[in-house]
């Protein structure tokens, strides 16, 4: 029987951020401080997002909104990577992105951290944008999870396939 194994994989649900688009979008057009600001919140390319308002403190008030509904289902700010506004005419845009996927660079953090301060006989292989991580036994395993959750790489990790 093959050894116990999980992988780290950093996914967002595409349609739950779809969902707080929608739901920033009605609060944008309902709330009063928003009227007549211009203030609007919308796809742009497959992980781009676009925010933007007449004034500067708007926009930056609209993505305070999108970031509020991104937590409300359940969805880390590490997984939206936004620039600051910038005067486009009229307006100020702001674009941001959906981040998916584990960059070689921090996959290989994560496995190295894996082998510096996890438990002996676990190892950690990077699979294309994921980490598959095997060990003997699954309270080693538990411990690496525990261990990931502990320390800040920057992106959202989340732990599937665990058997």
């Amino acid at each position: 029987m093959a050894d116990p194994s999980f992988d780290v994989v950093s996914k967002v649900d595409r349609q739950e951020v779809t969902n707080a688009i929608n739901q920033a979008g009605k609060e944008l057009s309902t709330r009063f401080d928003f009227r007549g600001t211009g203030a609007e919140i919308s796809w742009t390319g497959e992980e781009s997002i676009s925010v933007q308002a007449e004034t500067e403190e708007r926009c930056l008030a609209a993505i305070d909104v999108f970031k509020e509904k991104l937590i409300k289902r359940g969805i880390s700010l590490k997984a939206f990577d936004v620039e600051e506004p910038r005067s486009s005419g009229k307006i100020y845009k702001a674009s941001g992105s959906i981040v998916q996927g584990i960059a070689t660079d921090k996959a290989k953090e994560i496995a190295k951290a894996i082998r510096d301060n996890g438990p002996k006989g676990v190892q950690a292989q990077i699979q294309g944008d994921q980490l598959r991580v095997s060990g003997k036994k699954k309270d080693h395993l538990q411990d690496v999870i525990a261990l990931l959750k502990d320390q800040d790489f920057g992106i959202a990790l989340q732990f599937t396939n665990y058997r």
